[in-house]
C-alpha cells in the first residue's frame, strides 16, 4: 500500500478505513474485513462510541493475519467535551484503553469547537441548542495535545473538521506543527485552498466522505463520474477514490462488506483527461455541516 510521510517522519498509509459504523457487530465484522482486504490505516473517534469494538477486531485480525502492531496505523480523536487541557490526557488514555493499544499513531482534535465538559457528548440547553465551553481556546487544547507527543505514546497530532481560517493561527503558534488535517472532500467539495496550504506546509490532507458519504444525489451518481467509470472499466467509487489520491490527498472510506472493502482497496490511476474532467465539476455541496457547529451530521443525535 502506498504511504505518505508526515512532517515528523511517520509513514501513514494513504488509503484509510473509517470506523463510523452504527452497530457494534457491524463495526467488528467490517473492520476485520477491511484488514483482510489490505487496509492498514484505521480511523476511529471517541465520538463514534465503538473504539472498544474496533480494538477487539484489530487484535483478532492482527493475530489471524500474523501482523504486528507496527504494521497498522491507528488514528482516533479527542471529542469536543474534552477540550480543556486537564481533560486531554485522560481522554487520550481512555481511547487507548478502549482500543487496547499501548500507543497511538495519530490523535486529532475532532472539531475546533469546545462543548460543555461532562459525560453527555452532545450537551444541549432546554431549547435544544448546543452548550459550548467559552472558557477554553483551541490554542489551549493544542498545547495539551503537544504534551501527548512529548510523553512518547502519541506519534503525531492534527486537527479535523477545520477551516483554513481556523487552522492558520494554530499552525503559526504551534510548537509541534499539525501532521494531518482531516476534512470532508470530494469533487463537490474540493477544498482546493486548504489542500494547497497543506501541500505548502507539508501537512497531510486526509479526505473523509470521498464518495459523498453515499448520500443521493451525490458524486457516485454524477454523470461525469459514471461515464468515466464505464470508460475505464471501474466502479464510480473506484473512480472517486482514484481522483482523491491523484490530487495528492490521503483518504478514508467505510466499506461495510468484504466485497466492498476489496473494491475500495483496488484503486488504479485515472487517465489525465478523466482526472481533469472530474476536477472541472462545478457542483458545490457539503454533506456534513460539522465545521459550523461541531456536531457531526453523519451521527444520529443521542447515539
Amino acid at each position: 500500500m502506498k504511504k505518505v510521510t508526515t512532517n515528523n517522519s511517520i509513514n501513514m498509509p494513504l488509503l484509510g478505513f473509517g470506523t463510523l459504523i452504527p452497530s457494534a457487530a457491524a463495526t467488528i465484522s467490517a473492520t476485520m474485513d477491511a484488514l483482510d482486504a489490505g487496509f492498514r490505516h484505521f480511523d476511529c473517534a471517541e465520538r463514534y462510541r465503538n473504539e472498544r469494538e474496533v480494538g477487539e477486531a484489530l487484535q483478532a485480525g492482527l493475530a489471524a493475519g500474523g501482523l504486528a502492531r507496527e504494521d497498522i496505523f491507528v488514528t482516533t480523536k479527542l471529542w469536543n467535551t474534552n477540550h480543556r487541557p486537564e481533560y486531554v490526557q485522560p481522554a487520550f488514555e481512555a481511547s487507548l484503553n478502549r482500543l487496547r493499544l499501548s500507543y497511538l499513531d495519530l490523535y486529532l482534535i475532532h472539531t475546533p469547537f469546545a462543548f460543555q465538559p461532562g459525560d453527555e457528548q452532545d450537551p444541549r440547553d432546554q431549547n435544544g441548542n448546543v452548550i459550548y465551553d467559552r472558557d477554553v481556546t483551541l490554542a489551549d487544547t493544542w498545547k495539551a495535545m503537544e504534551s501527548l507527543v512529548d510523553d512518547g505514546r502519541c506519534r503525531a497530532i492534527g486537527l479535523s473538521d477545520i477551516s483554513l481560517k481556523e487552522l492558520l493561527p494554530i499552525y503559526e503558534s504551534a510548537r509541534i506543527k499539525p501532521a494531518v488535517v482531516q476534512v470532508e472532500a470530494h469533487p463537490y467539495l474540493p477544498e482546493t485552498e486548504l489542500l494547497e496550504f497543506c501541500k505548502e506546509k507539508d501537512i497531510v490532507f486526509l479526505a473523509f466522505a470521498p464518495l459523498g458519504h453515499g448520500i443521493k444525489p451525490g458524486p457516485l451518481e454524477d454523470s461525469v463520474i459514471t461515464a468515466i467509470a464505464e470508460r475505464v472499466g471501474k466502479t464510480p467509487a473506484q473512480v472517486l477514490l482514484a481522483w482523491a489520491l491523484q490530487r495528492g490527498t490521503a483518504l478514508l472510506t467505510t466499506p461495510k462488506t468484504a466485497a466492498r472493502a476489496r473494491e475500495n482497496f483496488d484503486i488504479s490511476s485515472l487517465p489525465q483527461d478523466a482526472f481533469d474532467e472530474i476536477s472541472r465539476i462545478e457542483t458545490r455541496q457539503r454533506f456534513n455541516e460539522v465545521v459550523k457547529t461541531g456536531v457531526p451530521g453523519f451521527i444520529a443525535r443521542g447515539n
